[in-house]
This record gives C-alpha cells, sequence and structure tokens, in this order.
C-alpha cells in the first residue's frame, strides 16, 4: 500500500544514518540487499536484526514463524539465545502467566539480552510479586480517572496550539514538530519537570532504547551510562526536593512519598524513572505519526474518518494495534515449560512478539494488516500488554491521540505524507525518527 503515499517534491531532507558495522555474525549489512523473506530458512534471519528494523523487513518473517515455528529458538545473537513466540493466544498465555515466567530485572527484566552488571535499572514493570504491585500503586494516581479529567483541558489546550503553528501548506517534519513535542509537554507535567527543560525527557528516552545506535549513541556504553547517570542527577534532586513539600499527584512527588518508595537506592529510581519516561514518550509519540501514516495508506478509511468522526476512540484503539509501538517484552522462564512440543527450560528468555501477535491471522476476524478503523475487535490489541503488568499509562495515551485528530479534524481536510517515513534502527522501540507532511486547510 505505500505506493499510495503522494511522492512530490519537498523541502525536508530525510537525516543522515550514519553507516555502522553489523552487531552480530551473520546481521544485515548497513544498506546490504535485503534476502528474501518468504524463502530464507528462519534459522538465518534474526529478529533482533538492528537493519531487518531500520528497513521495516520484518513482517514476512513474523508471519513464516506464526505459520512454521510459533515457538522459535534464536541460537545465536548479541543478546543471546532466546525463544520468539508470535501467536496472539501465546503471548498472551504467558503474559499473564507471571508464576512461570519472571519480569524481574533479577532474571533480567523486560528486554533482551543480559543487564550490565555494575549498571542494573530495577523498575517496577521489571519486578514480580509482591514488589511489583506494590510500586505500581504507588504511581498510578498520576493518571488516574480523576487526573485524565483534569489533564484534558491542558491536552486540548497544547494540542490546539501545536496544531495552530504547524506551516499549513508547507512541508515540515511531523515527528519533531508534533509528535514529540506534545508528548514531551505531557511527560513534563506528569513529572512537574522544569518545562523549558523538557527536550532532555525526549533525550534521556532515545538514549535508553539506542544504546547501539551511532545516531543517537556515537560514544556507546560509555556515553549512555553517562548520559542516564545525568539524568539520575536531575531525578535525585527533585526526589530529595518533593520528600520536603507536600504530597502532590506528579510522578515524582507520589514516589517520594510512598510508603513502599520513599527510600529508593539510586539506580531503582533511575529504573523507575527510565521506565516513565519511556512509556509516556516513545509510545504516545509513535502512535501518533503512525496514525497519520497509516490514514495515508489506507485512503478509504481516511474516507471514512472524515464521514464519521465519531470513530476516533476505536480508530485509536486500531491504530496502536496496527502500529504496536513496543514490538515486545521479555520473559525468562522460571521452570521448564512445554509448548508447541517443545521444552523453555528454567532460566532461558523469551520474546513476547506483541507487533507479531497484532497482525496474528488466527485470532483477527478481518485481515490484520489493514487499518480498518472501525474493527470490532480493535481493543483486543496485546500493545499494551496483559495481566499485572498492563501498560499503567494506556488511558493517557488514548486521551492524548483522541484529542489529536479531533483537533486534526477541525482544521485540516487532509494530513498528507510525502514520503516514506524514517524508522527506528532496533527490535523493542518500534517507531519513526522523521516524516515528512503538509497539513491541507479545511
Amino acid at each position: 500500500m505505500a505506493d499510495t503515499l503522494t511522492k512530490i517534491p519537498h523541502n525536508l531532507e530525510r537525516p543522515k544514518i550514519t553507516p555502522r558495522a553489523p552487531l552480530h555474525p551473520g546481521y544485515l549489512e548497513f544498506g546490504a540487499p535485503l534476502p528474501d523473506m518468504s524463502t530464507i530458512p528462519l534459522d538465518e534471519m534474526n529478529l533482533v536484526d538492528p537493519e531487518i528494523w531500520r528497513r521495516g523487513a520484518y513482517w514476512e518473517l513474523f508471519k513464516r514463524m506464526r505459520d512454521e515455528d510459533p515457538l522459535h529458538w534464536t541460537e545465536d545473537s548479541f543478546v543471546g539465545g532466546f525463544w520468539s513466540v508470535t501467536r496472539y493466544e501465546d503471548v498472551m498465555k504467558i503474559d499473564i502467566d507471571h508464576k512461570r515466567f519472571s519480569s524481574s530485572w533479577e532474571h533480567g527484566g523486560i528486554v533482551l539480552g543480559e543487564p550490565m552488571e555494575d549498571f542494573e535499572l530495577p523498575m517496577f514493570i521489571a519486578m514480580d510479586e509482591p514488589r511489583h504491585s506494590e510500586q505500581r500503586k504507588t504511581v498510578q494516581p498520576a493518571v488516574a480517572p480523576n487526573m485524565l479529567k483534569e489533564f484534558e483541558p491542558l491536552i486540548r489546550q497544547r494540542t490546539k496550539q501545536i496544531l495552530d503553528q504547524v506551516p499549513v501548506g508547507e512541508p515540515f517534519d511531523w515527528v519533531d514538530t508534533v509528535s514529540i513535542e506534545l508528548t514531551t509537554m505531557m511527560l513534563a507535567t506528569l513529572f512537574d519537570f522544569p518545562f523549558e527543560q523538557r527536550r532532555k525527557l525526549t533525550r534521556w528516552s532515545d538514549v535508553t532504547t539506542n544504546r547501539e545506535n551511532p545516531d543517537i549513541c556515537p560514544g556507546g556504553e560509555e556515553q549512555w551510562k553517562q548520559e542516564l547517570l545525568e539524568c539520575l542527577t536531575a531525578f535525585m534532586g527533585m526526589y530529595e526536593q518533593r520528600k520536603q513539600e507536600p504530597l502532590k499527584n506528579d510522578l515524582i512527588s507520589l514516589l517520594a512519598h510512598g510508603e513502599k518508595t520513599k527510600n529508593l537506592a539510586p539506580m531503582e529510581l533511575l529504573g523507575n524513572v527510565i521506565l516513565l519516561i519511556v512509556g509516556g514518550n516513545d509510545t504516545t509519540r509513535n502512535s501518533m505519526t503512525a496514525s497519520v501514516y497509516a490514514l495515508n495508506k489506507f485512503p478509504e478509511e481516511y474516507a471514512k474518518l472524515k464521514a464519521d468522526p465519531s470513530l476516533i476512540p476505536n480508530m485509536v484503539s486500531e491504530v496502536i494495534r496496527w502500529q504496536t509501538p513496543l514490538a515486545f517484552m521479555r520473559r525468562t522462564a522460571l521452570e521448564d515449560v512445554e509448548m508447541h512440543g517443545k521444552t523453555i527450560k528454567k532460566g532461558d528468555q523469551i520474546a513476547m512478539w506483541y507487533v507479531s501477535g497484532n497482525r496474528d491471522e488466527r485470532f483477527w476476524e478481518e485481515d490484520p494488516n489493514q487499518l480498518i478503523i472501525d474493527r470490532k475487535q480493535a481493543r483486543n490489541h496485546l500493545s499494551f500488554g496483559f495481566g499485572i503488568h498492563r501498560c499503567v499509562g494506556n488511558r493517557l495515551g488514548e486521551l492524548q491521540l483522541r484529542i489529536l485528530w479531533e483537533e486534526i479534524m477541525e482544521r485540516f481536510s487532509h494530513v498528507e505524507v510525502l514520503d516514506e517515513p524514517s524508522l527506528t534502527s532496533g527490535a523493542f522501540v518500534k517507531g519513526y525518527t522523521w516524516m515528512p507532511v503538509i497539513c491541507h486547510p479545511k
């Protein structure tokens, strides 16, 4: 469907990508011709190869794994050996089975690979019961229904401000101008972070998930550590200051006053801050960009939305399914588990590929590769996870996306995507780094 995007000259250059050596033997060379993903042996193609993600070349591999090998073992990768679970029902079963599958940082956490021994980042999503729920409950008031009602006028005001400032009829980068700016404003509010310094939050989010990306961290591991320690210094000062102030509903105040979180060790504070930054930033901003991109790829759905704007809430769920802004979550087996005639052994790491489950033809009644804004099952997507680890801020993300589209429909006849967007080059955060658009007035 990509050929439906209008190719017209525009004055925005695609950001330069730094050529990089493969992270592991057998990985794709930067810019090299892609193999035929429909025929290459599955064992020869590694799903965590950054080049596959930078070029959006994974869909056929996921389909083949769902059909041919729904529990697939990757023996050799830069994150070690791991199982890939790719069918919807299998992902859901593992996600809710926290007795046999651990999220704890003590077993490796929620991303593939082993954490650095001298730089472990405990966080509540990477904890098992009871510590997980104790810390999760502490921050929940910041995104509770009463707070969403309080946030809605502020989100709408900012969304109007941003959309009223974009250059109508001229090309601009939607990712930076709209998606990043709106989500970073919201993050600064949630943390009660100095508003004029809010782009630091974006930077820390990008650094966290791009340790091996020379475009983000050309200094590699040492730069990554240094910048995250700068993040810790900033938030440790806020954390200690909030302890001396009356309790408020911002995330840092809640952590500073919470019975189970008021004495967090520095690295545990950093872990939770990083979790909240990435969760509040990457997922929402990439869904905001995906919504514009998807409606351009499927113009009949854009027409459907224009004819009936009451579809916006369901469209929001469908975009989050279609995009899947976090491609996977990791679990670690706490005991031997049988599945699909194979044995997941105690200590093995498992990638629950949300991005694949959200396209599983066995579950979705209508073609899951299509954006269908009135899809009846849209809210059943896997993107927020299931069970005790379901995303704590999911309703806030949906609210931001709903308001964005209500305001887009008020002032523009069409947001036109001018070129294929640039994609993130990693298997965890699945998103966009650049997308040129023109907003056409009503």
